[in-house]
């Protein structure tokens, strides 16, 4: 057997023993009637492979995901990489980091709205916001300042419920999408599975995601953990396909961790995640299903240690084909996001898609007929085939520094991060292109439902 094939059959025995933990009723009650078997221990269901096999088969193998106008980024296992923000609670701006704010959240939005290698945005925690709102307030406030994609991070199931009624009235596409993660090992909690289940039956896209961590939450070898979170994201799957079956499902391996032994941290930004990320798209690939991943780093600022992490992450987590990394403008173990890493990211995505491009190999580009032209000793700057090629073929870094010393002097010898931070702020302060991401019934319609939302909370 290779690998992937390793890999699901360890996670297919431990489906069989010891099961996997249902923290839902109603749910625990679904599976049961469909093949799953109760285990020794309490709350914990067995599933059989069969069944694992007839429910994970109903997953689409390619779904779009939209923009507000319903532009498609399709996600599939062979296709194109697409790139997102991050979660987190934090902001690294200016040189100080603080609690995250919903006027920040407004910020970043904008922000990625005008950087050209990321297609979405992710929510984030809001510390002036009450938690069981923030679902609906985020991605209010996200809808307002960009139309690219936006990934919901889910908080309640009543935010659920108006998450569902804002899908129905503002628009058909799947332009915002959702996800949770199995609080391993083998688990699946009431709040999780009440979102899957809140969220069914309306075509809204979801994330599967098992984030066991190598020593804690899954074994410390990575094999291991990778059998633990495949366990969880194929009960995630049947559980999906279950209350809605066609629902797209993105695999989510990626998100798997190591602990590390010396300082207690939970490690994003190692070698083993970018191997974790590797056996994401592997296993990806195996079921036919988009997969994700993270390109994170424990670095607190954008600095060396920031750019080696996630520099390798954003190219082997593309060479190993995952279908969604996620984690643009990330710092500090996924807590903390940072206008000016964003920047930076996005242009280390262009550096790592130009390589991953590689070198075409034809008539054009071996250039035989150009090279006679100019001949021994001539130019070939001036020739109309460089005029041709050069901006396909040659990489324009649009924040890197390029020029020679005496120019870094007269712009102040700013350092990358220093360019970036001046960069974003310039992006965010930039107004949206038209035509805006709501329409003005559609603004007013989203406000609605936001506000009887919050109104009922408070009862």
């Amino acid at each position: 057997m290779n690998p992937a094939e390793h890999i699901h059959e360890a996670s297919l025995q431990l489906l069989e023993n010891p099961g996997i933990k249902i923290e839902h009723d109603a749910i625990a009650q679904l599976l049961l009637q469909h093949g799953a078997q109760p285990a020794a221990q309490s709350g914990v269901l067995c599933f059989p492979r069969k069944m694992v096999e007839e429910y994970r088969r109903l997953a689409p193998a390619q779904f779009p995901l939209t923009d507000r106008f319903g532009t498609p980024t399709v996600l599939s296992a062979t296709g194109l990489t697409a790139f997102w923000s991050c979660p987190g609670m934090a902001l690294y701006r200016h040189g100080s980091q603080r609690l995250f704010t919903s006027a920040d959240m407004a910020d970043i939005a904008r922000l990625m709205h005008h950087l050209p290698n990321v297609q979405g945005v992710f929510g984030m925690a809001m510390a002036d916001v009450h938690p069981p709102t923030q679902d609906v307030v985020g991605l209010n406030i996200m809808a307002r300042n960009t139309s690219k994609h936006i990934r919901v991070l889910c908080f309640s199931p009543q935010g659920a419920r108006t998450l569902v009624e804002i899908k129905r009235v503002i628009g058909p596409h799947p332009w915002f999408s959702i996800g949770f993660t199995a609080h391993g090992p083998l688990r699946w909690t009431q709040l999780a599975l009440e979102i899957y289940r809140t969220t069914a039956g309306h075509g809204i896209p979801v994330s599967i995601n098992g984030e066991p961590m190598a020593g804690v939450s899954g074994p410390v070898t990575l094999a291991g953990n990778a059998a633990v979170g495949n366990a969880e994201i194929l009960a995630g799957l049947v559980i999906n396909q279950l209350l809605e079956p066609g629902r797209p499902c993105t695999y989510n391996l990626g998100l798997a961790h190591v602990f590390d032994m010396r300082t207690a941290v939970a490690v994003t930004g190692g070698p083993e995640n970018a191997l974790l990320a590797d056996l994401s798209a592997l296993m990806g690939r195996f079921y036919n299903l988009p997969s994700a991943s993270w390109a994170s780093t424990e670095s607190m600022v954008p600095d060396a240690q920031a750019g080696l992490e996630k520099i390798f992450a954003f190219h082997t987590h593309m060479a190993s084909g995952v279908s969604n990394i996620w984690g643009v403008g990330q710092l500090e173990s996924e807590i903390t996001i940072s206008p000016a890493q964003a920047v930076i990211d996005n242009e280390m995505i262009a550096y790592a898609q130009r390589y991953r491009r590689g070198v075409p190999v034809n008539a054009a580009t071996l250039a035989l007929d150009v090279t006679r032209e100019v001949g021994p000793a001539g130019s070939f700057l001036e020739h109309p085939h460089t005029f041709d090629h050069f901006r396909t073929e040659l990489f324009q870094p649009e924040i890197l520094f390029r020029q020679r010393r005496p120019d870094w002097d007269a712009a102040g010898r700013l350092r990358l991060d220093d360019r970036a931070e001046q960069i974003a702020d310039e992006l965010i302060a930039r107004p949206l292109a038209t035509p805006a991401p709501l329409t003005e019934a559609q603004g007013a319609e989203l406000q609605r439902l936001v506000d009887g939302f919050l109104a009922a909370m408070k009862k």
